[in-house]
């Protein structure tokens, strides 16, 4: 196994393993999918570079595409929760129940 792929399933699993230990803040909980999200597309992009296969090129296009758009929603909500609650701590968060 090369060193690169290593080194992105060593980012997929510190950012995930951020995820879990450290979602008390949404600021906190927001970059560690983001680090998920952009490890997800470096390993997208080198499966695509070593197949050789041109149509799946626009694979990794299209999943930065959808990772631009995550990223403008979880700021926006980021931004609505921030001004409405005066704080990030996901345990303030007035979620309504069932």
């Amino acid at each position: 196994v090369p060193l690169v792929y290593i080194n992105i399933i060593i980012a997929f699993t510190v950012s995930l393993v951020g995820l879990l230990i450290y979602r008390s803040h949404l600021i906190s909980s927001l970059l560690c999918l983001e680090g998920i999200t952009l490890s997800l597309f470096r390993m997208a992009s080198l499966m695509v570079l070593n197949s050789h296969f041109t149509l799946a090129s626009i694979i990794p296009i299209i999943l930065l595409v959808f990772a631009a758009c995550k990223a403008t929603l979880r700021l926006s909500l980021l931004v609505i929760v921030s001004n409405t609650y005066g704080t990030d701590y996901v345990q303030n968060l007035n979620l309504p129940q069932c």
